[in-house]
């Protein structure tokens, strides 16, 4: 379980997978066959970036009917506070025991742009309901007919600089304190800033779980070294795709050498690699996963 595999201090490896906009579920099944026995979980978003596709409560029950452990995860963007516990509660009937709370993304870029936001529920509420429904209770005060039992996580938000890490350093304190179990942090392509942002998270006393990004080619690297001053993602590593005789090859290579320096710093990682997730073993293999 990963729960305890966390707990007891081992290296956990994490993947994460985006469910179909539809009901043909062969893609995400096929990925998932292919990890089977080299991964601990697989983590499924809910409609990241305002992109409508099936939820990630179908998609972690499938995971788990394929043999893999699913992490789900819950905010509240789209829902109100009894669709979220409704869903919660579902989660756990179907077998799934992970979640992370996690701040949805703006509706800014949404393929359904009239879209109503809903925010009923802040990462801090939604963490206090997940602690009062393992108590038996829902948020109105009434008595729940048998206790859930979850593994809750949080996220971070991407870090632009010291004074950054310092306010979502006291963030991520309010929700270990309002029962979050791990933390999961945004990718950072500079392991020496990285180490820095993990340690000062892991003096919060739970496992700290990093993300490693698959780049895909030059254009991407460079988005990301504009649009994200907090990625750590420098011209020296650009550089190295584009000079790569097989660029493909070389950012499964740069994302299993993140994988390696990591090992030693943080508790686990989470691998997410949006559209390419048929390069998720070479980057297994490549690491010595």
């Amino acid at each position: 379980m990963l729960r305890k595999k966390l707990t007891q201090g081992e290296f956990a490896v994490l993947v994460e997978l985006n469910i179909p906009k539809g009901v043909d579920i062969s893609e995400l099944v096929t990925h998932v066959r292919h990890l089977k026995s080299r991964i601990d979980a697989v983590v499924i978003p809910d409609m990241d970036g305002g992109v409508m596709r099936m939820s990630a409560l179908g998609g972690g029950a499938v995971i788990r009917r394929e043999g893999f452990e699913p992490v789900i995860h819950i905010y509240g963007r789209d829902r109100n506070r009894m669709a979220i516990q409704g869903d919660v509660l579902a989660a756990q009937a179907l077998g799934i025991q992970n979640l992370i709370v996690v701040q949805g993304d703006a509706m800014a870029n949404s393929d359904h742009p009239a879209a109503k936001t809903v925010d009923d529920l802040n990462e801090l509420d939604l963490l206090s309901m997940v602690q009062s429904l393992q108590k038996g209770v829902d948020l109105a005060g009434f008595d729940l007919k048998g206790k859930p039992a979850f593994f809750t996580g949080c996220q971070v938000q991407p870090i632009r600089d010291d004074k950054h890490l310092s306010e979502e350093y006291e963030k991520a304190k309010e929700k270990v304190a309002a029962g979050a179990q791990f933390i999961v942090v945004p990718p950072v392509f500079d392991i020496p800033a990285y180490t820095q942002i993990l340690n000062k998270l892991k003096s919060l006393k739970v496992p700290v779980i990093a993300t490693v990004f698959m780049l895909k080619n030059v254009g991407m690297a460079r988005y990301i070294s504009i649009n994200d001053p907090g990625s750590g993602l420098s011209d020296e590593l650009i550089g190295r795709i584009r000079k790569a005789k097989d660029r493909e090859m070389e950012c499964v290579h740069i994302a299993a050498e993140m994988i390696q320096s990591l090992k030693g710093v943080a508790q686990g990682v989470k691998i997410s690699a949006v559209g390419w997730e048929d390069r998720l073993p070479a980057i297994l293999d490549c690491a010595g996963l």
